[in-house]
């Protein structure tokens, strides 16, 4: 029960990532086109693109049979926060024209690669299922 909760909470992430990816593209192409430069926009879509990998790398983690269950959600955490920071920053950025908050943007980068990094440790264990 408790591993199908945590495939079913990455699953939620994953597709509120999605969700907010493609509404958040959607306005930036139609909403925001005339009002960024052409510099801002290509910011806001870099936040945009990140954000949507990252939700259908969190969609394959949440059917992943090989991913040690305690190790998976601290992953996923990881890469949700480096998500929230790297793409959120990117769009405070430009939405709030704070030059200051690009220095933050790089911590969650840091984080996406500390989660995908965890992930693949995520599946050395000899426990659950090994797929060898």
């Amino acid at each position: 029960m408790v591993q199908m909760d945590v495939h079913k909470q990455i699953f939620r992430t994953g597709c509120l990532f999605l969700l907010t990816g493609i509404l958040l593209g959607a306005f930036a192409a139609h909403g925001l086109k005339a009002m960024l430069s052409d510099h801002h926009l290509s910011v806001f879509q870099t936040a945009v693109t990140y954000q949507m990998y990252h939700g259908l790398g969190l969609l394959a983690l949440s059917v992943c049979p090989f991913c040690e269950p305690s190790r998976l959600t601290l992953a996923s955490r990881i890469l949700t926060l480096g998500v929230l920071v790297f793409s959120g920053s990117l769009y405070a950025l430009v939405l709030l024209k704070i030059p200051m908050l690009g220095m933050v943007t790089p911590f969650g980068g840091i984080l996406m690669i500390l989660g995908w990094a965890l992930v693949l440790w995520s599946t050395n264990t000899k426990t659950g299922t090994n797929l060898e």
